[in-house]
């Protein structure tokens, strides 16, 4: 038996894996990587909410329930996005 691939796979972002360290995001077969320790935000935040983002291209990724927005500039090239999240009590 052979199985044959039905229609084009139209989903060009997904998240592929969630540990302990942050969150990998593989767009357009490249891989990103979301640490927690510059994006605390995630650490606390649901499951089902981190799976719910958006991808509006070129380059903007955005969680809509955790009021979240991270350029893809940002995680390329952190060297050039010097501020970090910083919670105010």
């Amino acid at each position: 038996m052979t199985f044959k691939k039905c229609g084009k796979n139209i989903s060009n972002y997904e998240i592929s894996n969630i540990n302990s360290n942050g969150i990998w995001i593989i767009i357009n077969d490249y891989e990103y990587f979301i640490n927690f320790k510059n994006y605390p935000e995630f650490k606390q935040a649901n499951l089902n909410d981190i799976f719910l983002f958006e991808y509006n291209e070129p380059d903007h990724l955005y969680w809509e329930k955790l009021d979240i927005d991270i350029e893809l500039d940002s995680l390329e090239n952190p060297e050039r996005f010097p501020l970090k999240f910083k919670k105010i009590d």
